[in-house]
């Protein structure tokens, strides 16, 4: 099964702080309507069939969701996908989760996707190789796949872990892995062997000092790649 069993437990026991947008998860509030906004920019997500793969606490699907697409939201970490549950319950918002992973939603359901969105999740699996393969067969022809994750180099360690988890403080300690950074390359090389089209790369830069987010066409940290699948 493509679960790291320490990475699940790590996520089920920050469950709680999802949605506080001071705490452990500020980074990723301010980086989420820039990847809302992007995937939006792509296509017209009105009655689009969504499957957001790792959807934590949900605050991607809820946004996703404002759009106007159907989302459903998978995760491993069951104690996340109950506050994403409460949490989409209290804001009447209509979305369905599962604790599963994207390996036995493919083995268990017939249901094909118009897009799959599978952000900051790569850099947590054993196979990212084998989640990005899932992710395509989980689209309908013509789907549309959106990942994203960090780049692996001395920059990016030095940013997401030193700078990120022990200097400024914004991401809690032991978050990352440098082993499991993946490069654009590497990434690139999992879309084409899964049978989709590579279409855009786009550099994600967070300022720990602002709290300020841009998408850039620097790839050296944070990175989204959008592809499609024939």
């Amino acid at each position: 099964m493509n679960i790291d069993q320490q990475e699940v437990k790590k996520f089920a026991e920050l469950a709680e702080k999802w949605w506080d947008k001071t705490g452990e998860f500020k980074p990723l509030h301010i980086i989420n309507p820039l990847r809302a906004n992007y995937i939006a920019g792509k296509l017209d997500l009105s009655g689009k069939n969504l499957l957001d793969v790792g959807c934590g606490g949900g605050i991607l699907a809820e946004a996703l969701h404002d759009y106007g697409a159907n989302v459903t939201g998978l995760d491993a970490a069951g104690p996340g996908i109950e506050i994403a549950k409460m949490h989409a319950k209290e804001n009447n918002k209509s979305i369905t989760y599962f604790e599963l992973t994207a390996e036995q939603l493919l083995a268990d359901s017939e249901e094909r996707f118009d897009v799959v969105t599978c952000l900051e999740v790569l850099e947590h699996v054993p196979d990212p190789e084998l989640l990005v393969k899932t992710c395509i067969n989980l689209l309908k022809p013509e789907g549309l796949l959106f990942l994203s994750t960090i780049n692996k180099n001395p920059r990016s360690w030095i940013t997401a872990i030193v700078g990120a988890e022990y200097i400024f403080n914004i991401l809690p300690k032991g978050t990352h892995e440098f082993n499991k950074f993946i490069k654009p390359s590497a990434l690139a090389s999992y879309v084409r062997n899964g049978n989709a089209e590579m279409l855009e790369t786009k550099g994600m830069f967070y300022n720990p000092l602002t709290h300020k987010a841009n998408l850039n066409n620097d790839l050296g940290v944070n990175y989204m790649m959008y592809a499609r699948k024939p």
